[in-house]
């Protein structure tokens, strides 16, 4: 009897103690299984062109951030072609991803590609430029706050009160949300100035290229132009180059938007009268964090709207430096 009681109690002792092990396998297994979720998560990243300086930062920023938080991200390049990136987008959601990065370039014709990533059950953030479908997030900032900034500043530059004279407006993207916001800003606080006349250039897509040869037209056109307001620093220095090379660059004024470094030296110099800040490297770096949040079920803000600023004569100095591209917050 003795020898029996003696083997249930080893029997019990060396239960508990598997039980024990199983318990700290599972723990470990369960951490284990956590830690490849994050390493295993894959963001797709559908960017509308990677031509301009603005967007290919935005990119790095993205990358940077996701080799920092151990996940996948397949970048892919729009080419401002709306047919293509709904493609792209098809293929990301073929290839398995689990979330969806998309600065759209069209806000209404990405309509597809939402609905795909929808019946695939894809969370979706759009980054820089709003969708009009719903969506998971939505990372950028008030464009037409930086409108308005910019429109102060435009104010204030041709006479205050009394302004006066002729701005072309060298436009962004047709249809698209930013370059609407940035315009209706902007008309907002100059057309209360009844002596400041806005011709409307021709959609320059953020391309300095184009902006070039949009503005030696608008600049024929308009000889008695005061001041250039450029959706974006990259055309605003393509209108610079023409106005150099016509001898107006001292007559006329020139305003842009993004806080590109270069712009920021030519305020500095004198030649340039002011930018407003649009870092796309923070962006870049909030969209891929809240792509890791919500690849792993956690409640985002609808809309994040990041700071900005006017950077003109008075600050310029504060923002130069070489290592950035674009001018940070600070």
């Amino acid at each position: 009897m003795k020898k029996n009681w003696t083997a249930m109690v080893f029997a019990v002792v060396l239960a508990l103690i598997l039980a024990a092990c199983g318990s700290e396998e599972n723990a470990a297994g369960a951490e284990k299984d956590g830690d490849e979720e994050v390493k295993d998560l894959v963001i797709g990243f559908s960017q509308v062109t990677l031509e301009s300086p603005f967007y290919t930062s935005l990119v790095d920023g993205a990358k940077k951030e996701a080799e920092t938080a151990g996940v996948e991200l397949k970048v892919v390049d729009a080419q401002n072609d709306i047919e293509k990136q709904n493609a792209d987008i098809q293929s990301l959601i073929t290839q398995g991803v689990d979330v969806l990065l998309i600065n759209p370039v069209n806000p209404s014709a990405v309509a597809p590609a939402l609905r795909a990533a929808e019946s695939a059950g894809i969370p979706v953030i759009t980054v820089d430029r709003a969708t009009k479908e719903e969506v998971a997030s939505y990372i950028g900032r008030d464009n037409e706050e930086m409108g308005r900034l910019a429109g102060e500043k435009a104010i204030e530059l041709l006479g205050g009160d009394s302004a006066s004279g002729k701005i072309i407006e060298l436009q962004g993207d047709a249809g698209g949300t930013v370059m609407q916001a940035r315009h209706d800003g902007f008309h907002e606080i100059v057309e209360k100035a009844s002596g400041v006349e806005i011709i409307e250039g021709p959609y320059s897509d953020y391309i300095r290229a184009k902006a070039v040869s949009s503005m030696q037209d608008l600049l024929q056109a308009h000889p008695d132009v005061k001041m250039v307001y450029a959706h974006n620093d990259d055309m605003a220095l393509g209108a610079m180059q023409v106005l150099e090379q016509s001898g107006k660059l001292g007559e006329v004024q020139v305003i842009g938007i993004d806080g590109l470094v270069e712009a920021v030296k030519k305020i500095e110099e004198g030649s340039y009268k002011a930018t407003v800040i649009n870092d796309p490297i923070s962006l870049g770096v909030l969209a891929v964090q809240t792509a890791v949040k919500v690849g792993n079920g956690e409640e985002v803000e609808k809309v994040m709207n990041a700071e900005t600023g006017l950077i003109d004569e008075t600050n310029a100095a504060d923002y130069v430096d070489d290592s950035n591209t674009f001018a940070p917050i600070k």
